[in-house]
């Protein structure tokens, strides 16, 4: 696992500056797929089953197109950029792309080191929570066989909480998350472990350093 410390300068493309955390982090919130725990495997393989089935080669190339899309646009992509218009709707690809991945979501498993980090900063007094785009529903599926490690969460919000109006790069996950922990959070001092371009530009917009890491 690569980690690189986000650049507090601004990018000139909206987000905020950012200085690097003074003092003790006295918090942590973690991105959950790609961060915690790794689906990308489950979604390679259903959709190259998916593409089989219509006699379709799959390039993962294609990945990159849909990481950090709703649902219903990267199904959109998918069909469009494979040959499968016509043959199946982007709804139809959600659906049974959906269906396969619920069977496979179960025995996902954390990445490498993030059960002994977690347990790290729980042991050391540090508050942690989840703030991540995945939905309520795929997040119970996904880590139902890791309760030991998420029960250290202090709260999780989901892609669906309701008070999360715009996804990632907008910082409205991590803004619920800093304020759904107790007493008054200074975020000059909160650590946010991302993965994607997007959560780390979310996190510089809600005013937190970011970590951005990369599975090596």
């Amino acid at each position: 696992m690569d980690l690189a410390m986000a650049s507090p300068s601004s990018s000139g493309s909206g987000e905020k500056e950012v200085s690097p955390p003074k003092g003790p982090i006295t918090h942590v919130i973690f991105d959950f797929d790609g961060t915690l725990i790794g689906t990308q495997p489950f979604y390679t393989l259903v959709q190259e089953r998916i593409l089989s089935r219509f006699g379709q080669p799959y390039d993962r190339s294609i990945e990159a197109k849909l990481m950090g899309k709703k649902p219903t646009e990267s199904a959109r992509i998918f069909v469009e950029e494979t040959g499968l218009a016509g043959l199946l709707t982007p709804q139809d690809f959600l659906d049974e792309r959906n269906a396969m991945l619920t069977e496979l979501f179960p025995s996902c498993q954390l990445l490498p080191g993030v059960k002994r980090l977690v347990g790290h900063l729980h042991a050391n007094g540090i508050p942690m929570c989840v703030a991540t785009g995945t939905h309520k529903h795929n997040f119970e599926v996904l880590t139902q066989n890791h309760g030991e490690t998420f029960a250290m969460m202090h709260h999780v919000v989901t892609g669906d909480d309701p008070e999360v109006k715009k996804r990632k790069p907008a910082p409205d996950v991590f803004l619920i998350a800093l304020k759904r922990f107790e007493g008054n959070v200074d975020p000059s001092k909160v650590l946010v472990f991302e993965d994607a371009p997007s959560g780390v530009a979310a996190a510089k917009n809600a005013g937190v350093y970011a970590v951005c890491q990369k599975i090596i």
